[in-house]
């Protein structure tokens, strides 16, 4: 894939769209996964036992050519999420469907999948083997797919030159040598390698200094525009994820609480949790200081989460029904968000419906 290259790659993507453009790349349907605890003595006689619940039903859709957003607080799925995509760990239920075909299908075995579908970690230092160069490092993907050695080499160091490193200084380097924001410069490279049309990136500016995140950032967008890509981006840092999103989805103790364009989302949350972590942003004007928090306590625990909407128990306007209904994902508007509030006929004396009955 050298630089010339983009063009016809982009032409091959449109091409090879099974759907069209109007089809959601990656759609995902009811995805699970819950991680058995050590069972006790009793548990294993019985046939018990509790799971943690890290994803526990999960309905979103990617679309070609966006950069989706997806945030939450450290426990909520996001990561979990990213590895059942790339089937790094088996999900408990659900389906993935990239471009009108079930992953793990004959018609998109799973190897077909993966070459389409890379990921970018948190940590830079540890996605590299310590024992490959650079340029080798790069160059095996596309090997493992059949490339041809040559050829797999010249595309490594045509990659290297694109995201910023000069193939004569830096493709026979090995990883300890270089500095953690060139480290991850080289697993965004080794992740275009493949050819992919989505990739995932999971934390992949959060370990770098600000002036080094914001080129990152900035090479990434630029990638996305030359070789006609779609992003997943996982962050916990929400002006990151404002500035680089299409659209943005917050996920809550293992669900979907909101999902909508970014302006919107951040504009006007409709979600109460959206809303509370949105107003946990730092900001540089005084009279926008933060000056108590906006929630209290810790998530619930999500080998025991609470019954109906997993968020009454730190919503302030929380009522009975919210610990006995649990709300749908509801469209409103072309956004999403799971809340009794926006659910018609639910009950909720601040839903609209029950204003205009009363």
């Amino acid at each position: 894939m050298s630089i010339g290259m983009s063009v016809e790659h982009i032409g091959a993507d449109i091409h090879g769209d099974r759907g069209g453009p109007a089809q959601p790349l990656l759609s995902v349907r009811g995805l699970v996964k819950h991680f058995d605890l050590k069972k006790g003595f009793l548990e294993t006689l019985t046939g018990g036992g509790k799971v943690v619940r890290a994803v526990d039903g999960v309905d979103f859709e990617v679309l070609k050519g966006e950069t989706l957003g997806v945030v939450g607080e450290s426990g909520c799925g996001k990561s979990t999420t990213a590895r059942l995509l790339m089937h790094l760990i088996d999900p408990s239920a659900g389906e993935i469907v990239f471009d009108g075909e079930t992953v793990g299908s004959a018609a998109l075995p799973l190897r077909e999948y993966r070459r389409q579908v890379q990921m970018v970690f948190q940590d830079s230092y540890s996605s590299l083997n310590p024992r490959l160069t650079i340029q080798d490092s790069i160059a095996f993907g596309p090997q493992v797919h059949g490339v041809p050695r040559r050829e797999a080499i010249t595309r490594a160091r045509d990659l290297l030159a694109r995201v910023g490193l000069e193939p004569r200084r830096f493709a026979e380097r090995w990883p300890h040598e270089l500095s953690g924001g060139q480290r991850q410069r080289v697993n965004i490279a080794r992740a275009l390698a493949s050819e992919p049309r989505l990739v995932i990136l999971d934390e992949a500016v959060s370990a770098l200094d600000k002036s080094v995140e914001a080129q990152v950032l900035n090479l990434l967008m630029d990638l996305k525009d030359e070789f006609g890509l779609t992003y997943l981006f996982i962050s916990h840092d929400l002006h990151v994820v404002r500035y680089i999103s299409d659209r943005v989805m917050v996920m809550y103790l293992g669900k979907v609480a909101e999902t909508g364009p970014a302006e919107a989302l951040f504009d006007d949350p409709l979600h109460p949790y959206t809303r509370a972590l949105l107003s946990s942003m730092p900001s540089m004007d005084p009279d926008r200081r933060t000056e108590e928090a906006p929630l209290a306590g810790d998530p619930p625990n999500p080998i025991d989460p609470p019954p109906g909407c997993r968020f009454h128990t730190r919503c302030p306007f929380a009522e009975p029904v919210c610990a006995e209904r649990v709300p749908a994902l509801e469209e409103r508007a072309g956004r999403q968000a799971a809340c009794l509030i926006h659910e018609a006929d639910a009950g909720h004396s601040r839903n609209p419906t029950a204003i205009y009955a009363a």
